[in-house]
């Protein structure tokens, strides 16, 4: 029997996530055209835009290309594209959370740079993806029990956000991995 001693918890969150990374997730980017990032698979569906373009409430980002956003968000909530989930990946996951845990640039959604192609998205992503890495093996048993001090992981231990972070991968990933099966699909 193992007990709770005995068990590296920063190590069960990685392999958790790098096994959902090497296996499932990044192998089904792969091959991601612009065509497809861009793609709408129903009428009103939010994406990243070229500046100016977009028709949303709210869009956000500081470069050439911005996301769409509401607040609030609509009900239902409005179907997004590939280029809208990885932008939330990219901002959201990993970006705001590499800067305030781990030492990363300052990211959020209202000044980001949004990547205008499938390649610089998948490109962002995967140093993304490693530095998260990186900084999640960089801590210790009293970096992961830390109180994360986020916004509703106020009290958590840093664990639970580690946590909390592999949920959203998985859970954007399959949202991505099943938008790549509709635009293979089409009629």
């Amino acid at each position: 029997m193992t007990t709770t001693a005995n068990i590296d918890l920063g190590k069960l969150l990685i392999d958790q996530l790098q096994w959902h990374w090497d296996n499932q997730l990044r192998p089904r980017l792969d091959g991601l055209s612009d065509a497809e990032y861009f793609w709408r698979p129903v009428p009103n569906s939010w994406s990243v835009h070229r500046r100016g373009e977009s028709t949303a409430p709210v869009q956000a980002g500081s470069g050439d290309f911005t996301i769409d956003f509401a607040f609030p968000e609509p009900t239902p909530a409005p179907v997004t594209t590939i280029a809208w989930r990885l932008g939330h990946l990219l901002v959201g996951v990993y970006g705001a959370r590499l800067a305030t845990h781990f030492g990363g640039a300052p990211a959020d959604y209202m000044s980001y740079d949004y990547p205008g192609t499938a390649t610089e998205a998948l490109s962002r992503l995967d140093e993304m993806h490693s530095a998260w890495i990186a900084g999640v093996a960089s801590l210790d048993a009293n970096g992961l029990q830390r109180p994360c001090g986020e916004e509703g992981f106020e009290q958590e231990p840093m664990a639970a956000l580690l946590q909390h972070i592999n949920r959203e991968v998985i859970h954007h990933g399959a949202e991505i991995a099943l938008l790549r099966d509709l635009w293979a699909n089409q009629a």
